[in-house]
C-alpha cells in the first residue's frame, strides 16, 4: 500500500485527506492512502519517515514550507528559486521538493483578473507568500510585501493609507488570519479605502467566505478564496508523485 498524506501543524483545518479519500474512491484507486500527519516541531520529520516506510509522498503546509529545506536532498527550480516547498517526492529513502502551490495559485487567479489589477499587496510573508510572489514577477505584476514588522522593500500594516490602497488594486492574504476555527480574525487593512477597482484574493479556503473577503465584498471588490488554489494545487501534487517529473 502507498502512503500519501499531509505534515505540518495543526491540521485541523486540512481539505486534503477528506479530498484524497474522495479521489482514490472516485478513480477506483485501491493501492493508496493518504492520511494527516501533524509535526510539533520539523524535527520529527525523520522519525516520521522512519515510522511510515511505505511513504511516497508529502504535502507540507503551515508552518514548515520554508524549514523543511534543509532536509531535501534535491529541490525544484522553483524551490530553489522562492524557498518553500509544499510538496515531496520520497523516493529510495531521498526527499525530492516542489513546489505546487505557484501553479494552484497562478490558475486560480487569472480568471477574474483584469487590467486594472497592475500593482499588489501581498499580506504576509512566509513561504504561500514566496509562492504569490513568484506569479507577481512571472505576470509583470509589481507587488510590495505587507507585514507587522519592517521587511526591506515592503509595508507594514500601519503603513497602509487610503492613499496606498488606491495605488494597490490587487490584495493577496497568505496568512492564516480568518481561517477556521478564528473565523473573526481578518488583517488589519483599511477596509473604507477598498471599492470596486480593487480584487481581493484569500488563500484561506475555510471558511468559504473569511472576513477579510466579506469586508472587501461589502466594499464592492471582486473577492476570490483559495479552494480552486488548493485542488489545483493537490492534482498537482499527485501528478509529481506519479510521474516524479515537476510541472513547474
Amino acid at each position: 500500500m502507498k502512503q500519501f498524506g499531509l505534515t505540518g501543524y495543526p491540521l485541523s483545518h486540512s481539505f486534503s485527506k477528506k479530498y484524497f479519500a474522495e479521489k482514490f474512491l472516485r478513480e477506483n484507486i485501491k493501492d493508496c492512502v493518504y492520511d494527516n500527519y501533524p509535526l510539533g516541531s520539523i524535527g520529527d520529520l525523520p522519525g516520521l519517515l522512519r515510522d511510515n516506510p511505505d511513504l511516497c509522498g508529502l504535502n507540507v503546509t503551515i508552518p514548515y514550507k520554508e524549514t523543511v529545506l534543509p532536509m531535501l536532498d534535491t529541490q525544484s527550480p522553483v524551490v530553489s528559486a522562492i524557498q518553500a516547498c509544499n510538496c515531496i517526492v520520497i523516493r529510495n529513502g531521498r526527499l525530492h521538493g516542489h513546489n505546487t502551490d505557484v501553479i494552484g495559485f497562478e490558475r486560480s487567479l487569472l480568471p477574474k483578473l483584469k487590467g486594472q489589477h497592475d500593482k499588489a499587496l501581498v499580506l504576509g510573508t512566509g513561504g504561500s507568500a514566496k509562492a504569490v510572489a513568484w506569479v507577481m514577477e512571472k505576470r509583470g505584476i509589481p507587488y510590495r510585501y505587507v507585514s507587522r514588522k519592517p521587511v526591506a522593500g515592503g509595508l507594514t500594516y500601519a503603513e497602509l493609507s487610503p492613499s496606498v490602497m488606491e495605488q494597490y488594486p490587487l490584495i493577496i492574504n497568505t496568512t492564516p488570519l480568518g481561517m477556521f476555527p478564528e473565523t473573526g480574525n481578518c488583517p488589519d487593512i483599511p477596509y473604507g479605502a477598498l471599492g470596486n477597482r480593487h480584487y481581493c484574493f484569500d488563500l484561506v479556503y475555510n471558511p468559504d467566505e473569511t472576513l477579510f473577503l466579506k469586508k472587501a465584498a461589502a466594499q464592492g471588490a471582486l473577492v476570490k478564496n483559495g479552494a480552486d488554489m488548493l485542488v489545483i494545487q493537490a492534482d498537482e501534487s499527485w501528478a509529481i508523485w506519479m510521474s516524479g517529473q515537476p510541472p513547474n
